[in-house]
């Protein structure tokens, strides 16, 4: 069954996101349910000529956790996803994806709570340019083999929602 917005009410909002409160008609039952509107994001899957792609180990202090993520981050007012895809991607890794970006898939992290879209592209390598400019995002940024991305899930070494979607369906589409 379809659920219907009857309203919204905003009880918070900042640059990053809008929290608000819904009634919704569930298939006749009424529920007040929360949501967060987000900004799109945009990142992007760099594989190499070696099949290894591109990751960033950092820390992400709300579940207290390490792990490898793809470069993502928010679409800028104006910038195509793919454009802001290959922005974050330089800004985060020192890294710029060669040629054009392809799109690989749109992924909605958790639909049961956020609007958050995150469109994700793949690059075939990419020219290192120097430091990240955002070098405070990651503790280290590698070149690792693309068939290890199953077992660095199931170690728990990948666990980012969008990355994990990303890198599988990457890996499932190799020649």
């Amino acid at each position: 069954m379809r659920w219907t917005v009857k309203s919204e009410e905003q009880l918070y909002r900042d640059g990053w996101l809008d929290i608000r409160i819904a009634e919704v008609d569930a298939g006749g039952r009424t529920l007040d349910h929360r949501l967060i509107r987000t900004r799109p994001s945009a990142g992007v899957v760099v594989v190499d000529e070696r099949r290894r792609v591109l990751l960033m180990w950092r820390h992400r202090f709300i579940p207290d956790a390490w792990g490898w993520e793809i470069p993502m981050g928010r679409i800028e007012d104006g910038e195509t996803a793919s454009a802001a895809a290959a922005r974050e991607c330089e800004e985060e890794t020192g890294w710029r994806p060669d040629g054009l970006l392809r799109p690989l898939m749109t992924v909605h992290p958790s639909p049961g709570i956020s609007d958050s879209a995150h469109h994700v592209f793949r690059a075939d390598g990419a020219t290192h340019i120097g430091p990240p400019t955002e070098g405070w995002e990651s503790e280290r940024i590698e070149w690792l083999p693309l068939a290890d991305v199953p077992s660095l899930i199931a170690q728990w070494e990948i666990t980012s929602g969008s990355s994990v979607a990303a890198l599988l369906y990457a890996l499932s589409t190799e020649p």
